[in-house]
C-alpha cells in the first residue's frame, strides 16, 4: 500500500517510519529547517526500541511531488488544516483514504468541505513524541497508539478499508485499533488533551507535579469535566465515570511530560488553542454550559497564540 504522511513532526515521523521499516511505500512532507534537514540527511526516528531512518529522496515539500497513494496520514497542525486541505488533491484517486491524526474533533469536517466527495476518516494518536532537531523526531516512551476508522454511516466498504489499513499497521508493529465509534474515540481523546494541554501550558508543570498537589489536580478535572459535559450534550457515547478511570490510569505512570501545547507555547509557535479550548467554550455557549476553567486557559492563551502567528508570517 501506498501511504503519504502529510506533517512529518512527532505523529507523522513516528508512525510513517514504523511503516516504511516494514516495507511499506511511504512519502514525508514536512516545510521550514525540518524539511531542509530531512532533504539533506534523511528523517531519524528515535525510540526506547531503537532509532529508525528514512532517506532523503522520501522527504519533499508538497504532495504534488508525490503523486496519487492508497492511504493519506493528516497529521498537520489543527491549525494549518484548512490551509493545507486543498494541496492534498494531487494525493487522491477514488479508493484514497484520508486519516485524520490532529488534536480536536473537527479536523474531519473541514476535510471535507475543502474535499468533498473523498473518504475521510476519524484518528487518534496516543503518543509521546516531538522534533528535537531538524531532522529528527524522538519518542518519549509511553503507549504508541492510534485509533482510527469510518463516521456513522458510511458505505460498508469503509469498514473494511479501516480493518485492511489496520492490519497492514499492525504488520508494522504499530499497535493500531479500526473503532466502531469513531466519535466517541475523538471525544475521549478531546476531553483529556484539552485538559491536560491547557492546564500544564497555563503552569509551565509536567502532569505529575499537576497531579501532585490537591487544587492543581482539581483544577485538571474541572477542565475534563466541562469537556465531557458537552461531549455529553451532543450524544457523544462516554462511559459513565470515565474520568475516574482516567485519572486511575495517570496515578500508575510517572508523569513527567508536558503537552505539545506547552513546547510550543515555549518555543514560540503558534497553538492549537482554538482547537482545543476555544472549542470547548464556543459549544459551551451554544448549549448553555458553562465552561470557567477553559474559558480562563483559553484567553490566557489566546495572546501567544495570536502573537507567535504574527511572528511567522
Amino acid at each position: 500500500m501506498r501511504f503519504a504522511v502529510i506533517g512529518a513532526g512527532g505523529v507523522g515521523a513516528y508512525f510513517g517510519a514504523m511503516l516504511a521499516s516494514a516495507g511499506e511505500n511511504v512519502m514525508f512532507t514536512a516545510r521550514g529547517p525540518h524539511l531542509d534537514a530531512m532533504k539533506r540527511e534523511g528523517l531519524r526516528v528515535v525510540s526506547p526500541h531503537g532509532t529508525m531512518k528514512v532517506p532523503p529522496e522520501r522527504c519533499v515539500g508538497s504532495p504534488a511531488e508525490i503523486g496519487p497513494v492508497d492511504t493519506v496520514l493528516f497529521c498537520v497542525k489543527s491549525y494549518d488544516t484548512e490551509r493545507t486541505a486543498p494541496s492534498l488533491a494531487p494525493l487522491l484517486h477514488p479508493a484514497t483514504v484520508i486519516i485524520s491524526l490532529q488534536n480536536g474533533v473537527d479536523n474531519e469536517e473541514k476535510l471535507g468541505r475543502s474535499l468533498p466527495g473523498c473518504t475521510i476518516f476519524g484518528g487518534v494518536a496516543y503518543i509521546y513524541s516531538t522534533i528535537t532537531r531538524p531532522g529528527e523526531v524522538a519518542l518519549a516512551g509511553g503507549p504508541a497508539k492510534i485509533v482510527f476508522g469510518p463516521f456513522d454511516g458510511a458505505p460498508p466498504d469503509h469498514r473494511r478499508r479501516a480493518i485492511e489499513i489496520r492490519d497492514i499497521c499492525a504488520h508494522a508493529g504499530i499497535d493500531a485499533e479500526a473503532s466502531v465509534d469513531i466519535v466517541a474515540a475523538l471525544w475521549k481523546k478531546f476531553i483529556f488533551i484539552t485538559g491536560a494541554g491547557g492546564i500544564t501550558a497555563l503552569t509551565r508543570l509536567t502532569l505529575g507535579e499537576i497531579l501532585a498537589v490537591t487544587q492543581s489536580r482539581d483544577l485538571l478535572a474541572d477542565a475534563m469535566r466541562e469537556t465531557e459535559s458537552i461531549a455529553r450534550a451532543r450524544g457523544v457515547r462516554i462511559e459513565e465515570r470515565y474520568l475516574d478511570g482516567v485519572f486511575d490510569t495517570l496515578s500508575k505512570f510517572d508523569n513527567k511530560t508536558r503537552s505539545s501545547l506547552y513546547y510550543d507555547l515555549v518555543h514560540g509557535k503558534p497553538l492549537e488553542i482554538e482547537a482545543l479550548a476555544g472549542t470547548v467554550v464556543r459549544n459551551g455557549a451554544a448549549l448553555g454550559i458553562p465552561t470557567p476553567v477553559n474559558r480562563a486557559v483559553y484567553a490566557a492563551l489566546l495572546p501567544y497564540h495570536l502573537h507567535n502567528s504574527e511572528n511567522i508570517r
